[in-house]
């Protein structure tokens, strides 16, 4: 079966990644450029994850690949993005950066739920989770983290502690779930 178009989309995502890592990691003060592709190819990723969804549902273009990447895509993004910004942590200037709490947070979620997801597909095969409110509602904080480093809002501080409760809710959610699934064998 050829890829969906949505699946074309999510693929450029993924690949994306390896050139948001590369401009984050090789700016300096002196190469500001640097920030604003990075924000670029940040923005392209997150506006083609709603591209993708969008297609993959009105178009009828759901599969097993997308199901499969598109949330492979959204991990890799916002692992990379805030690893990487972490490192740097010359995007404002003074040095400021994502406190490590944050990070760790967002990188243990992330790693936990790619790890459970792994395990229900080799012990129940195929399953289907929607994505929640949590969810959306901690990849919309996230992403404002990081739009908070490259565009330099002083305040961006103030998305921390929203992100990391939200980032604690949804994961255990998406545990809570996934429970269900290995007991269950369905969603509830």
């Amino acid at each position: 079966m050829a890829l969906t178009f949505a699946n074309k989309i999510t693929i450029c995502r993924i690949l994306a990644v390896p050139f948001l890592i590369a401009t984050v990691l090789y700016y300096t003060p002196q190469k500001d450029y640097l920030r604003w592709v990075a924000l670029g190819i940040f923005l392209f990723a997150v506006i083609s994850d709603a591209i993708d969804g969008y297609v993959a549902r009105c178009y009828r273009q759901r599969t097993k690949a997308g199901a499969i990447l598109d949330p492979v895509a959204d991990k890799l993004l916002l692992i990379s993005a805030f690893l990487c910004l972490y490192k740097v942590g010359t995007f404002l200037g003074d040095g400021i950066r994502f406190p490590i709490w944050l990070v760790v947070g967002v990188i243990s979620r992330d790693v936990i739920l790619l790890s459970g997801a792994t395990i229900i597909r080799l012990f129940h095969g195929d399953f289907e989770v929607e994505p929640t409110v949590w969810g959306k509602a901690t990849a919309f904080f996230q992403i404002l983290c990081v739009l908070g480093i490259f565009l330099r809002w002083s305040w961006f501080n103030v998305l921390w502690y929203p992100t990391i409760v939200l980032t604690v809710i949804s994961g255990v959610d998406y545990i809570r779930k996934g429970i269900k699934i290995i007991n269950n064998g369905n969603i509830a």
